[in-house]
């Protein structure tokens, strides 16, 4: 929605991401899309020469893009398919912490303010 609303203002944008199908629902004005785990759309860490690639590769597609909502797929090899065994296994084990479902404020006085409305329990 920000890339669509920047274009409209005259400002080129550019989607790039490793969710393809975010991508095609967000229909940005142009987006690419590389076939890398989720957190890596810019390349794999620490390798400036894949970086490089595929930020140039990506930018090419100012001058290629001829539709609006096109999405534009990099050929680019992550170099293991480990990776998408893992993160389509439903076995996996699941390393995200539980969530702290108890209020939290960034202030004492916000805590204090909830007390006195009733929002929250002393």
């Amino acid at each position: 929605m920000v890339a669509r609303y920047l274009e409209e203002r005259g400002i080129p944008t550019l989607c790039l991401g490793s969710a393809h199908d975010i991508l095609l629902a967000g229909q940005a004005p142009r987006s690419v899309f590389l076939d890398y785990p989720l957190g890596h759309s810019c390349g794999k860490p620490f390798n400036e020469v894949n970086q490089y690639d595929v930020l140039t590769k990506a930018l090419e597609i100012f001058e290629a893009a001829d539709k609006p909502g096109h999405i534009e797929v990099l050929e680019l090899d992550w170099g293991s398919e480990d990776w998408k065994i893992q993160a389509s296994s439903t076995a996996a084990s699941d390393t995200r912490q539980p969530r702290d479902t108890s209020p939290q404020f960034q202030y004492p006085e916000d805590r204090d303010a909830a007390i006195e409305s009733g929002a929250v329990k002393a």
